[in-house]
This record gives C-alpha cells, structure tokens and sequence, in this order.
C-alpha cells in the first residue's frame, strides 16, 4: 500500500509536547512550597522566561520576593568555588533562608551567602537528605535499611544502630511486598531499594513501621535477558499472588523506641497488603500528641473497612470503628488519595468518610463507642479531601466536586461546622481548585484552573481572602507550539439517561472541511478517573496533546464505573471490570460527537493506553470490533487471573474462575479482525510479560495478524526506554490511521531522567 510520507515537523511538536519538555512550553504553572518557621514562611523554584528563580513568601506580611539577587548570587559563588555558575540555572536543590543570608549545597559543599555583600563562603551545615532514608522531625535521627532489618543513625555521625536483627527474606521490616518495591526501576537508577516503610513520632523518639510477612507467597518469574554485564541470563521470581490465592503480603506492625532499642509489636492480626505499605498509602499514622497509633484495615473482598488504634507503649489493639456494605467501601474515591479520616485531638472523635448514602460525605463519630454524633456534609455531591480541621472553631474545610454545575468533577474549598451546621463555599468561582494546605495549617496554597484555563496560583487564609499571588501561568509557548484548548464535553452514555464527561483534542492545523481519524485513550480501572479536572492533563493527557500533534482528534472519556461521582456511578465497574470503566460508554460518546462534528471520521477509529489503559486498548478492539480497528497496548492487564489480587477482588469481586476468565482478553482473542500492537516490558514488575505473551499466543493460535515488541529488561514504565516505545507507537498509529508513513530520519531521542516526577512516584 502506498503512503505519504508525514511532515517530520508533526513528530518534532509532538514531541516538544511530552512531559519532559512541558515546563520550556508552561511557565508558572506549579508552586511546591518548601517550609520555613513550621510553615510561618516558604519558599519555592518559579519556572519563568529568564530561567528558574527562587522566590519567598510571607503570607501573614502578604509578600512575594525573590529570595536572593540570582545574577549576584550567582557571581559571588563562581568566584568562591572556581566553577562556572549560570544565573539562570543556578545550582541549588534547596536553600535555607535566614534573616540576613542564604544557605545550601553545590558542588559537593556547603556554603553560605550573606546577602549584604553577596561574599559566599563554605559553612557546616546540615548534610544533604539521603533518598534512601527516613530522618526524624528534629532533624537529628534517621532510619534507614539494611538487609532485611532497620537500623537508625545519628545525623552528626556519631552513632550508627540496629533496631531490628531478626529480618529475613520472608519477614522483611520496612519493605513493600515484592510487586511494588520497583526493583527494576531502581537497578536502572543504581538504588539498591526503596527508603523504608516508616512513619516517626511527633516527638522524634520512635517510628511505626511494619514486619512484611510474605511466607509461602506464590511466585512468579521473570528473566534478565540482558544483563549490562552481557553476563548470561538471569531468573528473577518476586512474589507475586494471584486472585484466590489463600497467601498474600500481610503487615505486622511494631513499634520502634529509638532511644530506649524497645521494640513493641502490635497485639492484632495482621494487615492485608493488596498493593502496598500501610504506611506508604497513609492508612496508617501517629496522633498528633504521640499517645496513639491509628490504622486502617480492609477485608480482602473491600466490602469491610475498621479504623484501628494502637497503643505504641503496650502493643494493645482496638477497633475504633466498622465500616460494612455491599460493595467496596473506601476512605477515598480513587485509590492513591490518602484517607478521609482523622482522630479529633484527645482521641474521642472522628471524622469518617462514607459514602453511605450514596454520595462521599463527612461524618462525626464518638472514638469509644462508636456512636453517630452528626453527619457533618450532606447534598448531591461528594466530598474529595480534608484540607484542615479547627477544633477550636469546630469546622472542618474540604474540597468537594459536584458543586460546578458546568463540570462536576470541578472542586471547591468549602466549610462546615463539625454538627453539620454552617456549610460554605469559599471559593465559589466555577473552576478547579488544587490545593496545599500549609505545615502549620494557617492557611492554603491554591491552584484555580480549569482544563482550558491556565492556573492562577494563590495564598489564601481560611475565609477565601487572598493574602498573596503567587504566580499567573504563562502558556505562550505552549500555544505557538500548535497547541489549543481542548473541548470539555457532556454527552450521554450508553444506557441513554447517565451524564458522561471527557475532552476532546483537535488536531493541529485543524480544517473543518476535512476528516480525521479519531483516538480514543482510555484508562480502564475504576481506581482513578482518566481527566484532570485541573489545566495539568496527568500523564494519559501529556500524550494525548501529542497524539493531536500527529494529526490525530483525540478523546478522553470518564465512562460510568470511574470514580469522581457518586456511589452508584462509581459501582457500575463492580463486578464489571471487562468493560473497562465504560468502553460502551466511549462507543456512545463517539457516536454522539460525530453527529454534530462531521470532520470525525468514524471509519478510521484507533484506541491506544497503558496498564490498565493497555488492558482497555486492547479489549476495545476485541468487543467492539465495528467501531475500533487499530489499536496499541502498553504494558497491558490483559488477564486479572495472572496479577496481584488487590485489585480485582477489590473492584470486581472474590475470585470465581468462570467469571474471571470472562476479564481475560486471551479469552476473546479469536475476535480480533482490527490492526493491533502490543508492548511490554521483559521485566515488568508490576504487571508482568506473561499477560502479554499469553493473548500472543491465543492469537497466534487463532491465526491473527498482529504486532508484537518485548523490550528487553524494561520495567513497567519503561524507564530508559520511553523514547523507543513512544517511536513504535506513534509509527503504528500513523501508518494504520492516518494511512502515511512515518518521517524515515527522525528518531525520538532518550528521555532525560526526571527527578521530579521519580520524587512523584516514590512519594
């Protein structure tokens, strides 16, 4: 078949249209504060035209200023170290502002810079934070691991002690089970493991981890094809249950006195590890006086869910209170957000999440009978986190969605009394409000946005007011890039009553007097919802703005059984995983928006995603074989009898074979009659090859066309390795869609290794 070729310029404004390159296109557009004073003070990096520059805010004062002079700063330290220093770049991961001089590493040093003559000098300070610890709040401790144990350390050097000595392999403190402990991901960045699973006491005197019992925990195994060594292969076999196992990760908490060498073990059974730490997720943590632990804890069909307390000095347990229902019940509506809960000060009350009555709501319970004192929200809507809780006012404040009548997944910063009296929207201005709530609580960093609105980023007290501005995203470069807001649409899904929400992308140069093809990128688990709310479109938005780039319309959609809604809309994906949050529903929205927008052209459909995205791909061809014909699986779920079971007997239900065998996409691969590639990584850790391998070989064994790329020692991610997948994939996309081929002498490059969003990952 003959094709055109396609411009090289489309791939290369694809490309500037990446993550990695999203902060030369965006300015100002994040603000992560850095505490000074407990938080009185902050300061953060600002992204702008003259290069990034450290700014100092006091919001009580209500100013905003940079925190040094960048260009003698940076003249003053060239001439101390004999290196060459850029103003506009300057080297400083972090700095320590004080009344009349700033502090921090660079170039292996510590210096300080007095801001009256700009004269640095080298100074003892404080060593830099290592990743692979845990340090106290007081700054003079840290634990950290060694082996399968924990041992903690003086930060002036002058003691280094075990905590524990009785870990094992089996009976590993501190550790995540063996499916999220990224071992791939951290051989490739020379770590040896992730900093341990510990929370400290306020007053820096112990730390709450947990024994990781993995005994008699099926395994599975994975093979190192390629060792950098060219050494031969090597057999990996993490850990790794499957639904239905009787054996799964289990958490035993203990209590570590640093001082005293105590060591308290919780009096309870064990905690389930569906997928990670306690203590990594935050269902686990210390009261704010130190008197008590807390922890949640879930049954392994979800349907259970108790708050815990524990007394650190006895070991003691007791269940605070239960939570039962027919379904899933959660402390938050997508999986990563840390829990609704908190233990009023004394421990005599607490603020629960539920959502009871068919929506997320707040309610107030006595701690020791577990007696309902007040339901605290109410309304058709849901309430999304707790930003801050004053006592002494008896409010709580929060963010809820479902309170912007144009997008309900649009939060607001709201108010109400702890008797359910008094409810308040303090932000009542109809965009998406992100936010960071200060180290002292006194007040909140905002980030107002919408999906085609770019961030203004504010300081506000607890009334709304606005103390400071902070900073007024700039997206010039973004739009001269060919970039252009994409359309938010409300369409009907496939039951013909049920609202749906996505965004739609148009290609560039767009001319409504043509047609093109269409994308689709789903994400397919009911953990998270696939659209941001906010003007950062997360990783699945990232690609779909370069897909568009390509000449491609793209559309994501929130299709019924994500979550973001209410109750029932959320549990339309129990018991229904196969249907991938909604692939009837992304069928219907197509169909809906083609009628009224000709230029979409329904002959020429294609689906691309990864995980559970690439689960969605794949399956999207596979059931709904009029409507999709190319499509390209990452890293894909294709079988939920073959992954870690937290997952599905969480959102589809106990483990029954005929009815997990119905989730399997090998199950339907005789169905397939579209183009299809699938991706995967040989040593995927948290979804492994096998799912892959297995739908390959019952196409192979239905006589099926297919595309098939294993990269080798590549983990889930494909960390080292994006820029190749991304080259095949894009490649596959435009020749089976756009039906060109693809620029013969252009190659994506490697992906610089961003610390930041690794930061992200690792929490």
């Amino acid at each position: 078949m003959h094709r055109n070729p396609l411009d090289v310029q489309a791939y290369r404004t694809a490309e500037r249209l990446l993550r990695h390159h999203r902060k030369e296109l965006v300015l100002g557009d994040k603000v992560t504060p850095r505490w000074i004073e407990d938080g009185a003070r902050f300061w953060y990096t600002s992204n702008t035209a003259a290069g990034k520059r450290y700014v100092l805010v006091d919001p009580k004062a209500g100013t905003r200023q940079d925190a040094f002079d960048h260009e003698r700063l940076a003249v003053a330290l060239a001439a101390a170290s004999g290196q060459d220093v850029d103003a506009a770049a300057l080297p400083l991961p972090a700095i320590q502002p004080t009344a009349d001089a700033v502090e921090f590493d660079a170039f292996g040093e510590h210096w300080r810079c007095r801001l009256a003559d700009y004269v640095c000098e080298k100074a003892e300070g404080d060593a830099p934070g290592n990743p692979l610890e845990a340090a106290a709040p007081d700054r003079k401790h840290a634990v950290y691991r060694a082996g399968h144990d924990l041992r903690a350390r003086s930060l002036d050097g002058t003691r280094d002690w075990a905590l524990t000595s009785d870990g094992t392999e089996d009976l590993d403190y501190g550790a995540n089970p063996d499916y999220l402990m990224y071992s791939t991901l951290l051989t490739k960045l020379g770590l040896p493991h992730l900093p341990p699973a510990v929370a400290w006491s306020p007053d820096s005197t112990r730390v709450l981890t947990h024994r990781t019992d993995q005994r008699d925990v099926r395994r599975t195994h994975l093979v190192r094809a390629a060792p950098a060594d060219g050494g031969e292969p090597a057999l990996l076999s993490p850990r790794f249950p499957v639904p239905g196992d009787e054996r799964i990760p289990l958490a035993e908490f203990v209590v570590l006195d640093v001082t005293t060498g105590s060591v308290t073990a919780a009096r309870a059974e064990p905690v389930a590890m569906s997928m990670m730490s306690p203590i990594f997720q935050k269902w686990a943590w210390w009261a704010e006086d130190g008197s008590a632990v807390y922890y949640l804890s879930r049954t392994r069909d979800a349907h259970t869910l108790s708050l815990h307390r524990l007394d650190p000095a006895s070991g003691a347990v007791r269940t605070v209170l239960t939570e039962t229902g027919p379904t899933r019940v959660e402390p938050a509506q997508q999986q990563l957000q840390p829990p609704m809960v908190k233990v009023l000060a004394g421990g005599s009350e607490v603020l629960w999440y539920s959502q009871r009555d068919g929506w997320g709501h707040l309610y107030l319970f006595g701690a020791e009978n577990g007696e309902l004192l007040a339901q605290v929200t109410s309304g058709p809507w849901g309430v999304q986190e707790i930003l801050h809780v004053d006592e002494r006012e008896r409010v709580v404040y929060f963010l809820a969605s479902g309170l912007v009548e144009e997008d309900p997944y649009r939060r607001s910063v709201c108010r109400a009394g702890l008797d359910g009296s008094g409810f308040t929207r303090l932000t009542d201005d109809g965009l998406d409000h992100a936010v960071t709530v200060a180290q002292n609580g006194a007040y909140f960093i905002d980030s107002a946005s919408t999906t085609g609105t770019a961030p203004v980023i504010t300081v506000r007290d607890w009334t709304g007011r606005v103390l400071v501005e902070l900073e007024r995203a700039d997206i010039t470069r973004l739009e001269e890039a060919g970039w252009s807001r994409p359309e938010r649409f409300r369409v009907t899904s496939a039951d013909g009553k049920t609202d749906i929400y996505g965004l739609l992308y148009l290609p560039h140069g767009f001319d409504p007097t043509r047609r093109y093809p269409v994308l689709d990128t789903p994400y397919g688990l009911p953990t998270a919802s696939r659209v941001s709310p906010s003007f950062d479109p997360g990783y699945y938005g990232y690609e779909a703005e370069a897909l568009a780039a390509l000449g491609f319309v793209v559309i994501a959609v929130d299709g019924r059984g994500s979550p973001g809604r209410d109750k029932a809309f959320h549990d339309a994906s129990y018991g229904n995983l196969g249907d991938a949050c909604g692939l009837a529903d992304h069928v219907a929205a197509l169909r809906e928006l083609a009628a009224t927008r000709p230029w979409m052209d329904l002959d020429r459909v294609g689906v691309t995603g990864m995980s559970s995205g690439g689960y969605a791909a794949a399956r999207a061809l596979l059931r709904h074989p009029d409507v999709f014909s190319v499509g390209v699986a990452e890293s894909g779920m294709h079988d939920f009898r073959h992954l870690e079971p937290g997952l599905a007997e969480a959102y589809h239900g106990p483990f029954d074979a005929e009815a997990y065998a119905a989730l399997s996409n090998a199950e339907s691969a005789d169905r397939l009659s579209g183009k299809l590639l699938l991706i995967h990584g040989g040593l995927d850790d948290r979804v492994p090859p096998q799912v892959t391998l297995r739908l390959a070989e019952r196409l192979i064994a239905h006589g099926k066309d297919f595309e098939l790329v294993m990269v080798p020692d590549a983990d889930h991610i494909y960390f080292g390795y994006e820029h190749y997948v991304t080259q095949r994939k894009w490649d596959f996309l435009v020749r089976h869609l756009l039906n060109a081929e693809p620029p013969a002498d252009y190659r994506l490059p490697p992906v610089p290794i961003d610390m930041e969003a690794l930061a992200e990952l690792f929490g």
